[in-house]
C-alpha cells in the first residue's frame, strides 16, 4: 500500500486546527454570554463540546493521524473518533441551540427558516442520513477509495471531513436535541438505527474476513474487531439516550392516583 510521504504539506492540518480552535473559543464565548442573559448553560454540554473538539483534532493532526496512514487499526480508531464518538458528543453539546440563545432574535428567526426548508427536511431524515453514512463506509472500504485517500492529502481530508459531517448528521437525525421541525416518529428512527447498526456490523465482519489490499491480515483483523466492538459500544450510548427520550415522550404526564400506585408493588 502506498502512503503519503512524510514531507506532506501541513497547510490542511493548520487550517483544521485553526477552525477547531475558533469553534472551541466561540462556543465558550457563547456560553459566557448565555449565562449572563439566560439560565446557566449545562456544564456537561460544554464538556461534551471540548472533548468532541479534541477528538476531531486528534483524528486530523498528531500521532494518531500520522499512525492512521500506516496502520489500519489506528485508522479505524480515528474513524470511530471522527465518525461516531465526536459526532455524538457534538450533538449532546447542542451548539445550534446555544447559538440561537446567543444571537439576536431577528437573526435567529432567519436561521430557523433554514431548518424549516424542504432541504432541511431531506437531510435530517434518518433514511437519508443512514444511506449516506453507512453507504459511504461501504464505498470507502469495498472499493479502491481507501487506498486513494492515502495517496492524496486533499482527498484524505475531504473524506475525513465527510465522515465527521455525515456522522453528525446521522446522530442528530436520531437524537432530537437540536431544533428539528420535520420530526420523524420514534418507531421510524428506531428502524433506521437498527439498520445502521446492522450495516456497520456486517461491514466490520466483511473486513475481518477479507483483508484490504496492502494491509496485513493481523492488522486487518485488529482494525475490524475495533470497528465492530468499538462501534457497538458507541451505539449502546446512542440507544440508551434514544430510549430515554422515547420514554420521556410517552410516559404519563400526570402522577397516577394513589389507589393505582400499589398495583405492581
Amino acid at each position: 500500500m502506498n502512503h503519503m510521504p512524510n514531507n506532506i504539506p501541513h497547510i490542511p492540518s493548520i487550517l483544521v486546527s485553526c477552525l477547531l480552535g475558533f469553534l472551541l473559543f466561540g462556543y465558550i464565548l457563547a456560553v459566557l454570554i448565555t449565562n449572563k442573559r439566560n439560565k446557566k448553560w449545562p456544564r456537561y454540554r460544554l464538556l461534551c463540546w471540548v472533548i468532541g473538539i479534541f477528538l476531531v483534532l486528534f483524528s486530523f493532526v498528531g500521532p494518531l493521524a500520522e499512525r492512521a496512514h500506516q496502520s489500519f487499526t489506528y485508522h479505524m480508531l480515528a474513524h470511530l473518533f471522527l465518525g461516531m464518538l465526536a459526532p455524538l458528543l457534538w450533538v449532546l453539546a447542542a451548539p445550534v441551540t446555544l447559538l440561537l440563545k446567543t444571537i439576536k432574535v431577528s437573526t435567529a428567526r432567519r436561521i430557523m427558516k433554514i431548518f424549516q426548508s424542504k432541504l432541511a427536511r431531506l437531510i435530517t431524515h434518518p433514511m437519508y442520513a443512514t444511506i449516506i453514512n453507512i453507504g459511504g463506509l461501504w464505498l470507502l472500504y469495498t472499493t479502491s477509495l481507501y487506498h486513494y485517500i492515502h495517496e492524496s492529502m486533499m482527498l484524505y481530508h475531504l473524506i475525513h471531513t465527510h465522515t465527521f459531517l455525515v456522522g453528525y448528521l446521522f446522530t442528530s437525525s436520531l437524537l432530537y436535541i437540536e431544533p428539528i421541525y420535520h420530526r420523524v416518529s420514534f418507531k421510524t428512527r428506531a428502524i433506521f438505527l437498527i439498520l445502521a447498526i446492522a450495516g456497520h456490523g456486517i461491514l466490520s465482519k466483511y473486513l475481518y474476513a477479507h483483508s484490504l489490499k496492502g494491509i496485513s491480515v493481523i492488522d486487518s483483523e485488529k482494525g475490524s474487531m475495533l470497528m465492530y466492538y468499538g462501534g457497538d459500544t458507541i451505539d449502546m450510548f446512542i440507544i440508551i439516550i434514544f430510549c430515554y427520550q422515547w420514554y420521556k415522550a410517552v410516559r404519563p404526564r400526570h402522577p397516577l392516583h394513589k389507589s393505582n400506585q400499589n398495583i405492581f408493588m
